[in-house]
């Protein structure tokens, strides 16, 4: 600020209500009174009146902001060869202000909601189809949920039984069918596209899966896919601590259904003889579990590259925390909060607020920061490298938990009793830019945000997010609201965790927040899901991202997740095959809309059309 220190260009001045600024000496804030600056003023009026500062309220000081600020440090580092009076170039014309902003827009859809005859959504055809209708509209990016392995019980990819493993319940039938894996006789019975039926799926699919592995494994025809199998594994060493996880919590029968910190002691503090007992011991089922991640590994990294060449990224989805019960735990007991016993001495969850009473009690081990430090961090670069193997952008779930995190006694009953404390901050995120190169994270910085949250997403260059349907309880100093959102952000009119826009303005949003949309938005309400999309794109923010549910204009028998819930979690559909075709005057409705709000893309036409 202007005003600040003894480094300070000016010291500030208050006179009836006003702020003047005088030049400082710079080795001291010498006091100043009002009529001494006036004075000063008179005398120097003829000889220095081009030098007197004339602001009247304090601001930053562009001249020592840096170049981010767009002040002199960016005119000076731009012309930095030159001096007062030489040549610019020809081309100098050329280099104005109206260059491209890369505005741009997409749709989360997790992959599981697609359509498909066999009972949920999977990484095959229908993934090719939705890549081409994002790309018709002009959209840029397909935002998925976390491909991980769902836990079983609620079926949420955000509790996922291994950070690194994908969903082998996504791969593709007809694929596996197409590469001679699977006999037409092996697909399954085509059912009507209905919400999907997480139990059903796995049932009939696992003996599927079991048999394109055992293909892959043992049949001489399928020697390219096993070199490129072995690539895979070589690549990713991770996979065998997956695989042998895997193995000791669903077929040995000491280690089978019971938390690993249970184990006998051996295997649960990976004595070198116990390791290698467990996996001469499941070898064969080791090499199925891994040969069933390479075909996952290969579908999905097909779609990627046809998105791509679409001009389509894929924006992925990483929680901060890992589940307790996982091999990213238990391979790497050193780097968390455990007892003795492998236990975890303290877990995650957030502070009590205007939503709970007793705030958020999540139960996922804590991370043992000094101990990432110690190690470099490779730990953090493993995970955020296998998410740039599958995505070109990730957005972070509770990026705030970086800067500071609310840490829960294990043994208590609710998060009431937790306490702040501070996070590895920018350290992480300088070690992760020297190991993977730029680091393209979208920071989820909802709910109750400190000011070292926002100083370290600035740091690091991250967008944030901001959320329409949050915007409008709160007045016009809301975060959310349209007029005070910033240009590095994500603009979302609704998450994945939120109700769909038509559900929540007919269930949830309240008379006085109405009021204030029609008369903000000069809308009826008739259609408030394209009001929302519309200001989305509309908006300040580089990014804007939207849910199908939206683009659909359909209510909240859609919802994706509600938080806290247990049931009808996950498991929507987005219908039949033909879809993308009935979208097709929504898709140009959005298309419209990026080329009147500069978000356009080049549009490419589908694969041998």
């Amino acid at each position: 600020m202007l005003c600040a220190g003894t480094t300070s260009l000016y010291n500030t001045i208050e006179h009836q209500g006003r702020t003047f600024f005088r030049r400082s000496l710079l080795t001291a804030n010498l006091p100043v009174t009002v009529a001494g600056t006036f004075r000063q003023r008179k005398a120097r009026i003829h000889s220095q009146r081009f030098m007197q500062p004339q602001c009247t309220a304090v601001v930053d000081n562009p001249l020592t902001a840096g170049v981010e600020s767009n002040g002199a440090g960016g005119y000076q580092h731009i012309y930095k060869e030159l001096n007062t009076g030489d040549s610019l170039a020809i081309e100098y014309a050329d280099d104005t202000a109206a260059a491209p902003k890369n505005r741009r827009a997409g749709v989360i859809l997790h992959p599981t909601s697609l359509p498909g005859p066999y009972g949920t959504g999977e990484i095959g055809k229908e993934a090719f189809k939705f890549v081409d209708w994002v790309a018709s509209t002009g959209m840029q990016l397909w935002q998925v949920l976390p491909l991980v392995p769902p836990e079983e019980q609620y079926w949420s990819p955000y509790a996922g039984q291994d950070a690194l493993c994908g969903s082998t319940l996504m791969i593709g039938i007809d694929e596996l069918i197409e590469d001679g894996l699977l006999d037409k006789a092996d697909k399954p019975k085509k059912v009507p596209v209905a919400a999907a039926d997480f139990v059903a799926v796995r049932d009939s699919r696992i003996p599927l899966l079991k048999k394109a592995a055992d293909r892959l494994l043992e049949e001489s025809k399928f020697s390219g896919l096993r070199r490129e199998m072995d690539s895979f594994r070589s690549q990713n060493p991770w996979v065998e601590d997956s695989a042998l996880f895997f193995c000791l919590i669903k077929l040995q029968e000491d280690t089978k259904e019971m938390g690993w910190w249970q184990w006998p002691l051996p295997i649960r503090k990976r004595e070198p003889a116990a390791l290698a007992d467990a996996t001469a011991r499941h070898k064969t089922d080791i090499e199925r579990f891994i040969a069933l991640q390479y075909l996952f590994d290969r579908q999905w990294k097909a779609v990627k590259a046809y998105a791509n060449s679409k001009d389509v990224k894929i924006v992925g989805d990483m929680p901060i925390y890992v589940g307790a019960q996982s091999a990213d735990v238990w391979a790497h007991q050193e780097l968390f909060e455990l007892d003795d016993s492998g236990a975890a001495v303290n877990v995650a969850g957030v502070p009590p607020d205007a939503f709970s009473e007793t705030g958020q009690l999540w139960g996922n081990p804590l991370y043992d920061w000094p101990a990432h430090e110690r190690e470099g961090y490779r730990w953090w670069a493993q995970r955020l490298g296998r998410s740039f193997q599958l995505y070109d952008e990730t957005r972070v779930d509770h990026f705030r938990g970086f800067a500071g995190y609310w840490s829960v006694d294990a043994k208590a009953e609710t998060a009431m009793g937790g306490v702040w404390k501070k996070g590895p901050g920018a350290g992480l995120f300088k070690s992760l830019n020297d190991q993977l190169g730029y680091v393209a994270i979208i920071a989820e910085d909802l709910g109750v945000i400190t000011t070292d949250v926002n100083e370290l997403r600035k740091a690091i260059g991250a967008p944030g997010m901001v959320v329409l349907q949050f915007a409008w309880g709160s007045g016009a100093t809301n975060t959310h609201i349209p007029h005070n959102h910033y240009e590095n952000s994500v603009c979302y009119p609704g998450t994945h965790d939120n109700e769909t826009t038509v559900g929540w303005w007919n269930d949830s949003a309240q008379e006085s927040e109405k009021e204030y949309i029609k008369r903000y938005l000069h809308t009826n309400g008739k259609d408030i899901a394209g009001d929302f999309m519309r200001e989305s794109f509309k908006s300040v923010s580089k990014t804007s991202i939207v849910m199908l549910q939206d683009i659909m204009r359909l209510d909240n028998s859609a919802r994706m997740n509600l938080p806290g819930s247990t049931t009808n979690n996950w498991s929507w559909r987005v219908g039949e095959g033909n879809v993308w075709k009935k979208l097709g005057k929504q898709g140009a409705e959005i298309k419209q809309w990026l080329e009147d709000f500069d978000r356009t893309a080049e549009i490419k036409p589908p694969t041998g059309a």
